[in-house]
This record gives C-alpha cells, sequence and structure tokens, in this order.
C-alpha cells in the first residue's frame, strides 16, 4: 500500500513530539472501530467521547500511531506523535499534503445535489488517471482536513466536496483545498434557519470561490436564480474564468435533452457546440442536470471528456440518499423502497417525488418525516409540498412530524393514512402495509430518524437481492 506519512514527514507538518518506535502509515482515521492496518489514528477530543480514550484500543487493532494532545496512561512507549491541539494536528497535516500534491484539484459545494456530483466527478477523472475525492459526506471541518491528510502524494485528481450550514464555515475549507477548479451546484433554500433569506446562502456557498488557486475558474449553475449574484462575487474576488452550465441557450454546457433510460439517465448536452451523448447510472432529472455541472467541470479544466463520459453509467445513489432497494413482504413477495432516510429539502423532496411517480408499481406508498433548518418557513415549506405529493398519486401517505403537521393539513386528514411525531411511531404500520409490487419511498431530515422505518421494512420479510439505483 501506499505510504501516506512517515513519522519524520508527520511531525515537520504538525511541529508535534514523536516517541515511542519510528512508523509510517498507509492511512489516516478518526474512528477507532474503523482502524485499518498502518492506520494513523487521530485521537480528536469530543463533546460526548474523547479520542484519547481509544489511543489503546486502536493500537491494538493494528494502527501504526496516533496523534495525540496528552499520552494516554499506560501507553508512555507507544508510537505517539504529541501535538498542542489534535484538530490543529489534523488540520496540518492536511495543509502539508494539499502543499506537496501536484493533482488538479475540485472542490464542490451546492445546497443540494454535491455529494452525486462529487461521485460522478470522480468517476469520471479515474478514466484520466489517479484519482481520490471525499469519503460519503466528510465536508466540514473535520472531514475536509481529514480527507486532505489522505490524499497520496502521486495522485492526479482530487475532488473535495465542501459543506456548510452558516456563514463562515466554508471560507477557511475552501483556502485548505485550495482548488484549480470549483463548483456550485446551486443555492436553495437549504438551512435557511441559520440565514436572512437565500442571498445569504449564496453568499456562504460562494466562500468556495476565496480559496481558488491563481488562474483557477468557478463552474456555475446559470439556471438557477442565485447565479447572477455568484458571477458577480467571482468576478469581484478576480476571477477571470467563469464556465456555466444549464439549459439555457448561451450555456457552456447546454442539456439539450435529460430522459429517462432503461439503466438510468439519458442525457444529450452541447459542449461548447458540439453535441454529446451519454448515460448518468442515477434515476432522475436531477441526476441529469448535474451530470452536467460534471462535464462542465471537465470543460473547464481543458480535458478529455469523451473517455470519461461512460464512467457516468457506474454512478448511482447510495443507500439513505436515493437508493433502490427490492426487499421481501410479509406475503412473500417483493417490493421497492427508494432509501432517501438521510436528508431532506423542499427541492430534493420534489426530486425524489419525481423519481417516486415515475416508478412502476402497483401501489405507491409514500413516507414523510419533518425537514429540518427551515426556520420561520416551515410551515409554508411543508404545505407547499402539495402539489408535488398530488402529482406523485400514492396510494398511501405516512407523515411523521410537527412539521410534516402543515402537509397533512394542506393535504386534507383524510387523505393521510396515518400521522405521528415520531418516525418510531411509523414503522409498525408502514411495514405492516407493504405488498408484493409496491414502492415506497421513505424521506425525511436526519434527525428524525427515518432509518427506524427503513429497518422496519428489512425486517417484514427476507431481503431480496439489490438493483438498480436511483435518486438524489
Amino acid at each position: 500500500m501506499t505510504v501516506l506519512w512517515t513519522r519524520d514527514a508527520a511531525v515537520e507538518a504538525t511541529q508535534g513530539q514523536a516517541i515511542g518506535p519510528d512508523w509510517t502509515a498507509t492511512g489516516v482515521t478518526i474512528d477507532s472501530r474503523k482502524v485499518a492496518a498502518g492506520d494513523l489514528f487521530v485521537a480528536l477530543p469530543g463533546e460526548r467521547v474523547d479520542g484519547h480514550d481509544y489511543v489503546a484500543a486502536a493500537l491494538k487493532a493494528g494502527a501504526a500511531a496516533a496523534l495525540v494532545a496528552r499520552v494516554p496512561q499506560g501507553l508512555e512507549n507507544a508510537p505517539l506523535l504529541v501535538v498542542s491541539d489534535v484538530l490543529e494536528g489534523l488540520e496540518d497535516l492536511g495543509r502539508a499534503a494539499r502543499g506537496r500534491s501536484h493533482a488538479r484539484i475540485v472542490a464542490v459545494t451546492g445546497s443540494v445535489g454535491k455529494t452525486g456530483t462529487k461521485e460522478m466527478l470522480a468517476a469520471c477523472l479515474s478514466a484520466l488517471g489517479k484519482t481520490v475525492a471525499t469519503a460519503g459526506n466528510l465536508n466540514n471541518h473535520i472531514g475536509a482536513p481529514l480527507s486532505l491528510a489522505r490524499l497520496p502524494q502521486d495522485c492526479d485528481f482530487a475532488v473535495f466536496e465542501l459543506g456548510m450550514n452558516h456563514a463562515n464555515e466554508i471560507r477557511p475549507l475552501t483556502r485548505l483545498v485550495a482548488p484549480h477548479a470549483t463548483i456550485i451546484t446551486n443555492v436553495e433554500p437549504v438551512h435557511i434557519e441559520f440565514f436572512d433569506g437565500i442571498d445569504g446562502i449564496a453568499d456562504a456557498k460562494a466562500e468556495i470561490l476565496e480559496g481558488l488557486e491563481p488562474g483557477g475558474v468557478a463552474v456555475l449553475n446559470a439556471d438557477n436564480g442565485s447565479f447572477g449574484r455568484l458571477r458577480a462575487r467571482a468576478r469581484t474576488l478576480g476571477v477571470d474564468r467563469i464556465v456555466t452550465f444549464g439549459q439555457g441557450a448561451t450555456c457552456d454546457v447546454r442539456g439539450v435533452a435529460i430522459e429517462p433510460a432503461a439503466d438510468g439517465t439519458k442525457v444529450t448536452a452541447a459542449v461548447a457546440g458540439t453535441e454529446m451523448t451519454w448515460t448518468v447510472g442515477g434515476i432522475g432529472e436531477h441526476w441529469g442536470f448535474n451530470s452536467l455541472g460534471v462535464v462542465a467541470i471537465l470543460h473547464a479544466l481543458k480535458l478529455d471528456i469523451a473517455p470519461c463520459l461512460e464512467r457516468l453509467a457506474t454512478v448511482s445513489a447510495m443507500r439513505g440518499r436515493g437508493g433502490q432497494i427490492t426487499l421481501g413482504t410479509a406475503d412473500g413477495g417483493t417490493a421497492l423502497l427508494i432509501d432517501e432516510s438521510y436528508n431532506a429539502s423542499p427541492p430534493a423532496v420534489r426530486a425524489a417525488l419525481s423519481v417516486f411517480a415515475g416508478t412502476p408499481a402497483n401501489r405507491r406508498i409514500l413516507v414523510l418525516g419533518d425537514m429540518r433548518e427551515l426556520g420561520d418557513t416551515a410551515p409554508s415549506a411543508h404545505a407547499g409540498l402539495k402539489d408535488a405529493v398530488e402529482a406523485a398519486r400514492p396510494d398511501a401517505i405516512y407523515l411523521c412530524g410537527d412539521a410534516m403537521a402543515h402537509l397533512r393539513d394542506a393535504l386534507g386528514r383524510d387523505r393521510v393514512t396515518l400521522w405521528t411525531e415520531a418516525a418510531d411511531g411509523l414503522a409498525e404500520a408502514v411495514s405492516g402495509n407493504v405488498k408484493d409490487g409496491d414502492v415506497v419511498l421513505i424521506k425525511g431530515s436526519l434527525a428524525m430518524g427515518m432509518k427506524a422505518i427503513v429497518t422496519a421494512l428489512e425486517a417484514a420479510g427476507a431481503p431480496a437481492p439489490r438493483v438498480q439505483a436511483g435518486g438524489r
């Protein structure tokens, strides 16, 4: 395996003190439960647990060394790198990894679609060279430096997802990542509880532009309502190259047609005037649209696009983010679960409902939980889903959460099969109602605990093989 860090290099990066035997690390982790042989375990302190309490377990599991701020009792001779602050030490590792890298770096943000965009872009770039990307959604003040610290020195491309729910959170991350190109997928009223309005969200997303390397390029969604504001901010920051994507006539990458395909979503686009066609593995128009942004990045970096396009067919949604799973049912048949249990926002719910509506089924069973962090807009945002829900023509509607009561009232209480305050109150009712040939959509914010319903469905019958995935 590739060596990421020698002890001497880590000491130089962090200005820490090494004790114990020499070591080399082939990985970096912050979770002692996921330690692989050769990892550097980063003992981050937290509100509920302190990583220092798990150093011994990490070393026993095969960690090469641990990054600590104090020496745990009994480990005075263990392979440790002692720094004054563990998070700052992790940032120092990330900064050093970025400084020694010759990779082309791309940073991705947006209100919705950024994880799928990151995965599609990484798949495309892997056709051209060694590529790494943010694992899962490690996109915050811990995830970004951790992802950088894992960056191999011989990498050709790297894609980093940067997220936020408050202003001034992306700024330090993008300056750490120092990308050659950035993409803002869109700006939507997500996390609006923490902002005065949509312009505040746009400004927070635009912070990603502040880390661009000299001569870097910004890729922007020209169809989004905040495009003008983002473009103006880019120009104020001296970003000379702006590449656009969307369905408007003036876009550098213009979507001509986005339509369902047997194996995903087919896209026809004009890329700087040249027509190209590709298929995305994810199901839904939003997957096709987001792939326009991916191709716009390839175009902006002046890369060979053709060999990358076939890789788009390999990318589809993960569980919790729209992955589709075939499950056994209590009546001995099978049902299709669209698992969107990880998160929810108004545009993401509408996109999921569109996929749900287009999926063949004997019956459609809809399960929705509250969309969080919407502040004063929560009542209208939830009630405003009425038209999209009705367009999906569900046969049964299950809702949970105080905010979803507004959608219940908008639809009419007789139209809603069951509303409860919490997700676990729906689990038995939903799992007991699913029959052969049904399609079930489960979506809600993570804090709603919608996974409890997924778990109940999986327990109701023996799982059948997984199928094509799709969603947002």
